[in-house]
C-alpha cells in the first residue's frame, strides 16, 4: 500500500491549512441540506449567522493577537465586564452604556498589552490573569445576579434588522472588512506580521513593536466587549455570570482552523470568519441530531488539535 512521499504530505497539510476550512464549511452545509430537517429555511439561516456573530467577532481579535504570536484568553472576561457595566449606564441611553462597555474593552487590552510589552509577561499568563481577575470583577460589579433589560433601542441590536439583515450579522461583516483592510492595507498590520513573524529582527529594523503589541491587545479587548454588547442585547438580559464563557476556546479554535497559525507572522481574517462559522455549524449539526452539547465540545477539541498538527507539519517542510 502506497504512502504518501514527504513532499506531497507537505503540499497536501499547506492546502488542508490555507483552504481545509472552506471545504468543511461545504461538506457540513451539503450534509444539513441532506439529513437535516428544515436547514434550508431562512429562519434557520438567520439563526446560525445570529449565534456566529459574537464568536466571530471575538475570532477576529483574536486572530490579530496570534498574528504576534500571542494569545489572549481574557476576552470571556472581558464580555462579562462589559455586561455587567451596562444596566450601571444604560439610564443615561443606550450610547453612554455602550461607550463605557467598549472603554472597559479598550482599557483590559491595554492592560494586557502592557503586561505583554512592556513587563515581558508571557502573553498565555498575562491574559490568564485577566481570565480569572475580570471574571471575579463582572461579578463584584453586577453583584453576581442577571439583570433584565428593557431598553428597546439598546435590545434592538440584538433582535433587529437592517435591510432585511440581523444587525449582530452586519456588524460582524463590518468588522471583518475592517480587519482585513487594517492586515492587508495599513502599515501597522505590515508591522503586526512582521513581529509575529520575527520578534527579533523587527526590533532590530527599528520597528515599533511594543506600540504594535499594545495596539492588537486592545482591539482585541475592545472587540470581545462588542461581542458581549451585541450577546447582552441578544439575550435581553446582563449575565455576567455565564456570559462569555468558553469564548476564548471558540475564538482560538476559529483562528487556527481559519489558517492563522500559532506561531505568528501571519493573519488570515476570511479564515477566520469562515472558522466561526464551522464551529456554529458543527455545534448546531450535533444539537439538531440529538447529541449533548459536551459531544460539541469534545468535536472542538478534536478539531483544535488537528488544526495545530496540520500548521505543525506545515511549519516543519
Amino acid at each position: 500500500m502506497s504512502t504518501l512521499t514527504r513532499p506531497d504530505r507537505v503540499r497536501l497539510t499547506s492546502w488542508l491549512q490555507s483552504y481545509g476550512v472552506y471545504l468543511a464549511v461545504v461538506v457540513l452545509l451539503l450534509f444539513n441540506i441532506a439529513f437535516t430537517d428544515n436547514f434550508l429555511s431562512g429562519a434557520n439561516f438567520r439563526t446560525q449567522l445570529v449565534q456566529a456573530a459574537p464568536v466571530c467577532i471575538v475570532a477576529l481579535g483574536m486572530a490579530l493577537v496570534i498574528g504576534t504570536e500571542g494569545i489572549d484568553l481574557s476576552v470571556g472576561s472581558v464580555m462579562s465586564v462589559a455586561a455587567a457595566l451596562i444596566p450601571l449606564y444604560l439610564g443615561a441611553g443606550p450610547l453612554t452604556a455602550i461607550v463605557v462597555a467598549l472603554i472597559a474593552g479598550v482599557v483590559s487590552g491595554l492592560f494586557s498589552g502592557f503586561l505583554v510589552a512592556h513587563l515581558g509577561i508571557q502573553p498565555i499568563i498575562a491574559t490568564l490573569a485577566l481570565l480569572v481577575g475580570g471574571r471575579g470583577l463582572a461579578l463584584v460589579i453586577a453583584h453576581g445576579q442577571l439583570v433584565q433589560l428593557h431598553n428597546a433601542d439598546f435590545l434592538a441590536l440584538g433582535t433587529g434588522d437592517l435591510f432585511g439583515i440581523p444587525i449582530m450579522v452586519l456588524v460582524a461583516a463590518v468588522l471583518a472588512v475592517l480587519a482585513g483592510l487594517l492586515v492587508q492595507r495599513t502599515t501597522f498590520g505590515r508591522h503586526l506580521v512582521a513581529v509575529g513573524g520575527n520578534r527579533p529582527a523587527a526590533t532590530l529594523a527599528g520597528l515599533p513593536v511594543k506600540r504594535v503589541l499594545i495596539g492588537v491587545y486592545a482591539i482585541s479587548g475592545v472587540l470581545a466587549a462588542i461581542a458581549g454588547v451585541l450577546a447582552t442585547a441578544r439575550l435581553g438580559a446582563s449575565d455576567p455570570n455565564d456570559l462569555g464563557m468558553l469564548m476564548e476556546l471558540s475564538a482560538i479554535t476559529a483562528v487556527v482552523v481559519g489558517g492563522t497559525p500559532l506561531t505568528g507572522g501571519r493573519v488570515r481574517v476570511v479564515g477566520t470568519v469562515f472558522g466561526a462559522l464551522l464551529m456554529q455549524l458543527v455545534h448546531a449539526t450535533l444539537i439538531k441530531h440529538n447529541l449533548p452539547d459536551s459531544a460539541a465540545q469534545m468535536v472542538q477539541a478534536a478539531i483544535i488539535v488537528a488544526a495545530v498538527y496540520v500548521a505543525r507539519e506545515r511549519s516543519t517542510r
